[in-house]
């Protein structure tokens, strides 16, 4: 009788176990190892949208500590004029298991003379989320910080990854989804906001039918708009364009180029000029105004 008791109980926390673990899981459906999306990006400098440099962001399935993963990374790198006025050196990487569980995330960041690097380590023992957080401060100190939780947390990494699958399918605006963001220091009340949908003009030539969507955090009490993601409506959910509302001004990027993408392109409204996936602007005056009659539009 105490054996089955025992193993009925033994059971019932695999069943807990394997019910907490599976909340971290989600299915993947918009994108594929071998996937590379090229980005310009522009920078407010003192009312004046300026080049700033270039960004890519790749995916490739590969092993995380013996355990099939894709690995996600995106690379930001500023141009020579820029670099006279602040210099822009940014990596994110991440490590997510094929099941879209978040397993590793690193932010290497060199803003002007300054840099850091966050991490976040992930584990399930037990059915629950665990994280070891790291920071190493831009004087070379570290912090170590071991959080538990309750819900499953993502970094900026996963969560964009994993909401490319999100179906928008019976979205209304104003449509919110919460989920805890972890950056390698503390864990932030963050959602995602839905504003619609909207045509963008990529820097490729190309107009896109896209999705609107904000990722917002929590900051003092209210929720604070961090990056608005225009993302192509159909099934691959790529970002066509991002503005990025940073501690130190404003940032936009442009899609560039795509290659390896999971699904059709569907969400092609337009092609404005004879140009290549590949393609860049031959003047940066030109995207300029581009870039202030977009965001005319938008406002």
């Amino acid at each position: 009788m105490n054996i089955r008791k025992h193993s009925f109980a033994i059971m019932m926390l695999l069943l807990i176990a394997t019910a907490a673990t599976a909340q971290c899981t989600y299915k993947n459906t918009a994108f594929k190892s071998g996937e590379f999306l090229s980005y310009n990006l522009y920078y407010n400098w003192k009312f004046i949208w300026v080049k700033a440099g270039n960004a890519s962001m790749s995916t490739v399935e590969s092993n995380y500590k013996g355990r099939k993963a894709y690995r996600a990374s995106l690379t930001t790198r500023g141009n020579n004029t820029v670099d006279e006025m602040f210099v822009l050196r940014d990596t994110l990487l991440c490590y997510s298991s094929l099941a879209m569980e978040p397993l590793y995330y690193r932010k290497g960041a060199r803003e002007g003379s300054r840099y850091t690097v966050d991490e976040v380590f992930y584990s399930y023992a037990g059915g629950q989320q665990k994280m070891k957080m790291h920071r190493q401060k831009h004087d070379g100190t570290h912090a170590w910080k071991d959080v538990s939780a309750d819900e499953c947390s993502y970094d900026m990494m996963n969560i964009f990854l994993r909401a490319r699958s999100f179906n928008p399918e019976g979205w209304k605006t104003g449509n919110i989804i919460n989920f805890p963001i972890a950056d390698g220091r503390k864990t932030t009340p963050a959602r995602l906001l839905y504003r619609g949908k909207t045509v963008i003009k990529a820097d490729n030539g190309i107009k896109y039918r896209c999705l609107q969507l904000s990722y917002m955090e929590l900051e003092k009490g209210k929720y604070k708009e961090i990056v608005r993601f225009y993302v192509s409506d159909d099934a691959n959910h790529i970002p066509v364009r991002l503005d990025m509302f940073l501690k130190f001004g404003s940032a936009k990027a442009f899609l560039v180029g795509y290659k390896g993408l999971r699904n059709p392109v569907s969400s092609i409204v337009k092609r404005h000029l004879r140009a290549t996936a590949t393609a860049a602007p031959t003047s940066v005056t030109l995207t300029r105004r581009g870039i202030m009659h977009l965001t005319a539009k938008r406002t």
